[in-house]
């Protein structure tokens, strides 16, 4: 909004021409959704409170996990709106991968509220059917292929870039759309299932934010993506104004819910930044990197898929409780250092991805 409003006065005031360069306003986007998160998070906290939107203790969770019943829930709210916000004050309007972001950031933080608000506030302990939530990631796939494949937007839109090897790309075709379908899905979840200790979900997001940021300004610039090797994207480096407010909006949410949280993101924020991350990775041409740039999110979820295999085929535990971070504090080791390990783990997985860049 601020570039469309502003900018053309650049004639008359030549300090306005700082609105052109995405690294300005990327900033200032991260400060604003960082500021917002200040000045909203007590006000929203107390609504919970009031309302009494807390959460329970899950069944089979970690002894220690006691302490933290009546601990309010979807704070994903204050994610959202930290970060959407800045989006529209600083990024282009005109730009169709912005609306994307924003329409796949809001479609699955309402999936999300709807299974919080089933769970706190109607007390169904299971929230939203299983299917109804699929149907909800799955149909924002479904729109996102969709519009990528069927719109010029990008030259090859059906074709995946394969990581670590040069000019070898997999053609996809129309079953592209069903694999955004997946990806999306795939990401939405695996966030949601990271999200089981103080800071660890959020910490980690703005590790892989950094990462997308990065390769969107790349992606979008003429004489980097030729440097680098990799596709030009025109509309991409507008996404770097996304990820700096997704960083801003992180770090303010993570000011509440490091341990002990005072604010749980529920399935709210968990859902809603997966799938954005999820998304970045499939605008940018970049969808098999997130395996990489999230690789904490996709072994938390694999754990829960070895887990499950295992008991029903072999009847064992290959660990002692799924999640892996749970596995971890079933073996005695304090909230805190789990969590920071991760992070470390992930800041490493983050910066394993933007290496391979050049590799191509």
């Amino acid at each position: 909004m601020l570039y469309h409003l502003l900018y053309p006065l650049r004639d008359h005031f030549i300090a306005f021409n700082v609105f052109r360069y995405i690294t300005f306003r990327s900033a200032y986007a991260a400060v604003t959704a960082l500021l917002i998160s200040f000045l909203l998070g007590p006000i929203f906290l107390r609504m919970l409170k009031n309302r009494q939107l807390t959460e329970g203790v899950r069944e089979f969770a970690p002894e220690s996990h006691a302490a933290k019943a009546g601990t309010p829930t979807m704070g994903g709210l204050l994610i959202i709106v930290a970060t959407l916000i800045p989006t529209l004050l600083w990024a282009r309007l005109d730009n169709d991968f912005i609306w994307l972001m924003v329409i796949a950031t809001v479609w699955l933080g309402l999936v999300g509220f709807t299974d919080d608000f089933l769970k706190v506030v109607k007390r169904r302990r299971k929230g939203l059917v299983a299917r109804y939530k699929l149907s909800g990631q799955l149909a924002l796939g479904l729109l996102v292929g969709l519009f990528i494949y069927l719109t010029p937007l990008l030259s090859h839109p059906s074709d995946v870039e394969v990581p670590f090897l040069k000019n070898v790309v997999l053609s996809l075709g129309p079953a592209y759309v069903v694999f955004v379908m997946i990806v999306i899905t795939a990401s939405s979840n695996a966030v949601n299932l990271t999200d089981g200790l103080d800071g660890l979900a959020i910490g980690l997001t703005i590790f892989c934010a950094l990462a997308f940021a990065a390769m969107s300004y790349v992606s979008g610039n003429v004489k980097f993506s030729d440097y680098l090797n990799i596709p030009y994207i025109a509309q991409a480096g507008e996404l770097t104004v996304y990820c700096a407010a997704l960083i801003g909006a992180g770090l303010g949410f993570l000011w509440f819910n490091a341990h002990p949280a005072e604010v749980f993101m529920g399935d709210t924020g968990s859902l809603a930044v997966g799938g954005a991350l999820g998304t970045l990775a499939i605008l940018i041409k970049k969808e098999i990197w997130l395996v990489i740039v999230g690789g904490l999110f996709v072994i938390s979820a694999a754990s829960v898929i070895i887990q499950i295999a295992s008991v029903k085929l072999r009847g064992r535990r290959v660990f002692l409780m799924s999640p892996l971070h749970h596995h971890f504090q079933k073996k005695g080791w304090p909230e805190s250092k789990i969590v920071v390990r991760f992070w470390i783990v992930g800041a490493l997985f983050a910066l394993l991805a933007l290496s391979t860049l050049k590799l191509q």
